[in-house]
């Protein structure tokens, strides 16, 4: 088991509304990677975005009950984020994304919780794939 757990916005959307395609797939990834969950905020910001008004008081109340953790900071890893960025600039990769690779090579032992097929291209430390679950 991961020691520690990321989700990107796509999971927490996923399983969220069940009217997402791979809502059945995160709401079976739960358990078995169970929460506290670590994210940046440009991943919360995107999931806020999706979930719309609609999923607001839900997501607000993973916040609240400790479920998802706000666990970076970008001013601190600016420079390596933005190398990300620029790097998968033809994926794009995104500024949730990139901010995400850069948790997973700072953490221990760390797993990505996304339906982003994006995180299989994606590369930690330049070579290493990013240790993640996904649908596909």
């Amino acid at each position: 088991m991961a020691g520690s757990v990321l989700v990107d916005a796509s999971f927490v959307v996923a399983l969220l509304s069940s009217r997402d395609t791979h809502h059945d797939w995160a709401a079976a990834q739960a358990p078995q990677f169970a929460p506290p969950w670590g994210t940046c905020e440009a991943a919360l910001s995107e999931a806020f975005h999706l979930v719309g008004a609609r999923g607001t008081h839900s997501l607000g109340a993973l916040l609240r009950r400790g479920s998802l953790l706000v666990a970076f900071e970008l001013a601190k890893h600016l420079e390596p984020v933005l190398k990300l960025m620029q790097k998968y600039s033809d994926v794009p990769m995104s500024l949730a994304d990139a901010c995400l690779v850069r948790m997973t090579e700072t953490l221990a032992d760390p797993v990505v919780l996304t339906t982003d097929a994006d995180f299989r291209v994606y590369r930690r430390h330049s070579r290493h794939v990013v240790p993640c679950m996904t649908p596909h």
